[in-house]
């Protein structure tokens, strides 16, 4: 569908169902029709500034619909939208901008020292608050009413696991594979609600606003992530499908009092697998669970495992959407179903490329395929398993170590509700495994756990040290961050 022309998306969806709900945010509630008029006038008091076709827009935002306004404001003028993680440093946030050659950064009051300081030093970029991008006059201008999918829609920056953030382009046709793929996965109701309690800035949250437009879905857009808000919208709020990862389905399932409605269909879960307790408990309160593989790069899920395997194939992140191909290779040939290699994905949701990373570009992207960096296996019946990042690997007198599987084994012990583990130099075996956990069980100790893990693993994956913490450093959509715990030891945040 090369160079594919169809309507803008909310300009469709507006024509389509005017008066269906598209937004609900504390006691709001805003129609499609309603949030196509509010982004045509932002995108008129953009293009005042002026902002136009082909320029790179950032945000620094909370979930709001002034944030939903000013994405749907910006493909109305043909800019891209570059969504800055609210958790950044002011110079983390300031290559960001400059890498992407941002024109315009927009901010809540509340990130205005982060925003200033960030974008002073840079000439080329206008910082502004939202209430000021609100005060400007509206100017003249034809919208984009109908959309290119190979143009590009967004530049969202990896975390920058190894060396500075790439910025990720993703077009509409990205978008719009995304979305049809999940909905031929899981299905479309129409009394479909999608909470939205995860980052907009991040992947999983700017997935779910594209999907609302798409669908003709109500997104219910929650600031923060509340375990009981979450739990709530849910039971009285008529939420029919939620994201999140494991940490914060642990936290909703121990907040959860009484079983979800029967109209509540699917936990999206991405971020990695959770462990056997935590599906059994779900399983226990009725709470389906689709456990998925994704990455920026995949613009949100691209293998998915319906409830009905997610005891069957413990661990497992299932089989590719419809549209999409995945293989695992080794030493640049097919690996056999159990052999772990790189996975390799294909489909139309997949990246073209990194923004201004010729090379990077050329080394992930081969022949039409993403090679993801990171390690997985198939089974005999397809079923994909993540086993971690390249780049977590620990080896460990030769051996390979997974950091995610010890990770699963300290979970599985009834005292600990979040497991970190990283690699610390040796000098005998080169790296030996250490672990983070957060503990519910104040007489548990870290020989008791250590023997557990013992009976569950080789000796060389039990971990050497184990250290009890508050929490663990985790990025703005929850995931676990394993190359900043090594900085715990450093600055002694033991508890």
């Amino acid at each position: 569908m090369s160079g594919e022309m169809m309507p803008n998306w909310l300009y469709k969806r507006a024509f389509l169902s005017p008066e269906r709900t598209a937004l609900e945010f504390e006691t709001e509630k805003i129609s499609f029709f309603e949030l196509h008029e509010r982004a045509l006038s932002l995108a008129r008091k953009l293009a005042s500034f002026p902002i136009k076709e082909g320029d790179y827009v950032s945000f620094l935002l909370k979930n709001c619909p002034h944030t939903v306004e000013l994405i749907h404001a910006l493909e109305y003028i043909g800019a891209v939208t570059v969504p800055l993680n609210n958790r950044l440093a002011p110079a983390e946030l300031r290559f960001q901008l400059e890498d992407s050659n941002t024109a315009l950064l927009i901010y809540d009051e509340s990130f205005s020292s982060q925003a200033i300081e960030a974008a002073e030093p840079l000439k080329s970029v206008k910082a502004m608050a939202i209430h000021e991008l609100g005060q400007l006059a509206e100017s003249d201008f034809q919208p984009k009413t109908e959309i290119n999918l190979d143009s590009n829609h967004t530049i969202m920056y990896t975390s920058g696991t190894t060396g500075s953030p790439k910025g990720v382009i993703l077009t509409y046709g990205n978008h719009w594979w995304s979305a049809i793929g999940s909905a031929l996965n899981l299905g479309l109701q129409e009394s479909d609600k999608w909470l939205c309690t995860v980052p907009m800035f991040h992947m999983s949250g700017l997935s779910i606003l594209m999907r609302s437009v798409i669908y003709g879905i109500p997104v219910v857009i929650h600031d923060a992530f509340d375990p009981d808000k979450a739990n709530q919208a849910i039971h009285s709020n008529g939420v029919t499908i939620v994201s999140v990862v494991s940490a914060m389905l642990a936290r909703m399932v121990h907040a959860l009092e009484n079983k979800y409605p029967e109209s509540f269909r699917c936990m999206l879960l991405g971020g990695g697998p959770a462990p056997k307790p935590l599906l059994e408990a779900c399983t226990e309160k009725n709470i389906p669970v689709f456990q998925t593989y994704g990455m920026t790069e995949t613009a949100s899920q691209i293998v998915t495992l319906s409830s009905e395997y997610m005891l069957k194939k413990i661990g497992s992140a299932g089989k590719p959407l419809f549209h999409a191909q995945l293989k695992i290779e080794k030493d640049g040939a097919i690996a056999e179903p159990h052999e772990v290699g790189e996975i390799v994905v294909k489909g139309a949701n997949v990246t073209k490329g990194y923004l201004r990373r010729k090379q990077a570009t050329e080394q992930a992207i081969k022949n039409g395929w993403l090679y993801t960096g990171d390690l997985g296996y198939l089974d005999e019946d397809g079923f994909l398993y993540v086993v971690d990042r390249r780049s977590d690997l620990i080896i460990s007198g030769g051996e390979n170590v997974y950091p995610a599987e010890i990770e699963a084994t300290l979970l599985s012990h009834p005292s600990i509700v979040e497991a970190g583990v990283t690699g610390r130099e040796d000098e005998r075996w080169g790296q030996v495994p250490i672990a983070f956990v957060v503990k519910n069980d104040k007489s548990v100790t870290e020989e008791q756990l250590k023997t557990f893990c013992r009976e569950q693993l080789a000796g060389y994956k039990v971990p050497k040290n184990i250290y009890f913490v508050h929490e663990l450093p985790r990025n703005g959509a929850n995931k676990l961050m394993r190359r900043e715990l090594i900085q715990f030891l450093k600055e002694d945040k033991r508890c």
